[in-house]
């Protein structure tokens, strides 16, 4: 990606890396409400639930009172992670970065882009 991300994306691509390391995990997200507000969260497995790392920060928002995002960064993970669906019901027009481990840009897009953000 040739354009940098402004400083508020780029905060998220640090929280997202920040729960990735705190959990070793495969992926970190984050996100960021309508209000401004940031949360973030890693893979949750365990025997009895299991979570990505986008799901997990969008729940938390949720559960937090957020109505709405504005954009979402996902650090070693895919733009098909299962929490897409979730942040395209509520914002579609939220945007999505997808980033490596490193937190290097891979994508942006709409979270409701595509026929399969709902899946």
């Amino acid at each position: 990606m040739s354009e940098p991300l402004g400083d508020e994306d780029a905060k998220l691509v640090t929280l997202a890396r920040g729960a990735r390391g705190r959990a070793q995990s495969p992926s970190g997200a984050a996100v960021r409400e309508g209000d401004g507000r940031t949360y973030a969260g890693a893979d949750v497995r365990t025997a009895s639930l299991e979570l990505s790392a986008l799901q997990v920060a969008v729940v938390t928002a949720l559960s937090s009172g957020a109505e709405s995002f504005e954009a979402a960064v996902i650090v070693g993970g895919g733009a098909d992670d299962p929490g897409r669906a979730t942040l395209a019901e509520i914002s579609p027009d939220a945007l999505l970065v997808v980033a490596d481990a490193a937190g290097t840009v891979l994508d942006r897009i709409r979270a409701g882009a595509g026929a399969d953000a709902a899946s």
